[in-house]
């Protein structure tokens, strides 16, 4: 997980619902720092940075299209 980077943050943890649910659908592995932290204090997401989505590197062109996708609510409905 050492060579895992960053590629989006998120303030609140129901931002990464659905996000979650479409990186297991394409077998990309991922985790999300902070989270557990921030679902009991959910207050420290300032102090701790957010919830960061970390993937490998090799993942990065397809985390991105999600994203982008996820980020355009004409193409989700």
């Amino acid at each position: 997980m050492e060579t895992f980077k960053t590629i989006a943050i998120f303030n609140y943890q129901h931002e990464t619902v659905v996000l979650k649910h479409l990186l297991e659908q394409e077998e990309i592995p991922y985790y999300f720092e902070n989270e557990m932290t921030l679902s009991v204090v959910p207050m420290y997401t300032s102090a701790l940075g957010g919830i960061k989505l970390k993937i490998h590197p090799n993942d990065f062109e397809e985390v991105q299209r999600i994203l982008d996708n996820l980020n355009n609510p004409l193409k989700i409905v």
